[in-house]
Parts: structure tokens; C-alpha cells; sequence
């Protein structure tokens, strides 16, 4: 795995937590607010960042595949967090198509690596 895959995974990461940060802030007030209104706005310009650094040199990721995967790891962690942290339901079909899109994001991860 090169370095472009390894950023482009830190930075869904970081996508998660600036999702959990707004429903934090959703659910705090005063100085707490502003606590989770700082970690969002530093986990929203880490995850950009990195989105923006894993589509360049040296392997770079095709924008539609970066973009794809970023966006899958971040729902993926923000569901499994959401879980976690806010109590939200655990049902079949919540993780039947979670599964499902693991599954695409590997295979976007291996399409583009053979190309």
C-alpha cells in the first residue's frame, strides 16, 4: 500500500470525526459547544487536506476513486461511532449495507491499484 492510500484512509478517518463533532455540538452547550465546534473545524481541514494531498504525487489516486473512498471510510466510521457514542440502532440492514459498501471500498482500493 503506498503512502497515497495510507493518507487518503486518515483522512476518512478524520471525516468521521468531524460528523461526530456536529453531533456533539448538537448536543452540547457553552463551552462544550465550542470545544466540539473546534474539533470540527480541525478534523474537517485534516480530512480535506489529506483528500487533497492522496489524489498527488508520487501514486496519485484518481479523484473519482479518492473521492469514493473517502466518503465510504467516513460513513462507515461515522455509523460505527454513531453506535458508540449515540446509542443509534443496530439492525440487519444497517449492517447488511454497510458490509456492502466495505466491500466497494476494498474493491475500488484494488481496481485502482492494478490500473
Amino acid at each position: 500500500m503506498n503512502i497515497n492510500w495510507v493518507l487518503l484512509i486518515v483522512g476518512g478517518i478524520f471525516e468521521s470525526l468531524f460528523a461526530i463533532s456536529l453531533g456533539k455540538m448538537q448536543q452540547g452547550s457553552g463551552r462544550e459547544f465550542w470545544l466540539w465546534f473546534l474539533s470540527f473545524i480541525v478534523c474537517v481541514s485534516l480530512s480535506m487536506y489529506l483528500l487533497y494531498r492522496s489524489m498527488g504525487a508520487p501514486h496519485p489516486i484518481p479523484t473519482g476513486t479518492a473521492y469514493a473512498v473517502w466518503a465510504g471510510i467516513g460513513a462507515v466510521g461515522t455509523v460505527i461511532l454513531g453506535i458508540a457514542l449515540f446509542k443509534e440502532p443496530v439492525t440487519f440492514w444497517r449492517m447488511f449495507f454497510i458490509t456492502t459498501l466495505i466491500i466497494s471500498i476494498i474493491g475500488l482500493q484494488l481496481a485502482t491499484s492494478k490500473t
